[in-house]
C-alpha cells in the first residue's frame, strides 16, 4: 500500500495544472513539469545515463487524466505523450521537491544550450 495517495485531484480550466491536494496541502504542477519529468521510458531511457533532456515543451497542456488501478495516474499531454504512468510516490516527490527539480531541469536545459521554447 503507498501512503502517498492524493486526497484530492483536480484539473484547472485552462488544463495546463494539475493540483493536488495531500494532507490539506495543496500543489500545483504545472503541465510542463508534469511533461519534462515524465517517468516514460521515453524520457528517462531504460537504464542510468539514457535520459533524454524534454525540450521545447512550454505551453503543454493536459488533455485527460486516468487512473490507473489503486497505485498510478496516467497524463495525456497535447503534445501526444501518454506513456508515463505517475505513481502515487513519485507525484508527492514531484509535489514536494518542485523547486529543486525545476531548477534541475533549468539548469540541464542551460548547460545544453537548449530552449524550453516549441521549435
Amino acid at each position: 500500500m503507498q501512503d502517498n495517495i492524493p486526497e484530492e485531484i483536480r484539473l484547472n480550466q485552462d488544463k495546463d495544472v494539475l493540483m493536488l491536494v495531500h494532507a490539506g496541502e495543496i500543489y500545483e504542477l504545472k503541465a510542463e513539469y508534469l511533461r519534462v519529468l515524465s517517468p516514460s521510458a521515453e524520457v528517462r531511457g531504460h537504464g542510468a545515463g539514457q535520459s533524454k533532456l524534454q525540450t521545447g515543451k512550454r505551453g503543454v497542456t493536459i488533455r485527460a487524466l486516468s487512473a490507473v488501478g489503486n497505485y498510478a495516474l496516467k497524463i495525456d499531454f497535447s503534445d501526444g505523450h501518454d506513456t508515463g504512468l505517475y505513481d502515487w510516490d513519485y507525484l508527492y516527490q514531484l509535489s514536494t521537491q518542485q523547486q529543486h527539480n525545476w531548477a534541475d531541469y533549468m539548469q540541464q536545459l542551460q548547460l545544453a544550450g537548449a530552449s524550453r521554447e516549441p521549435s
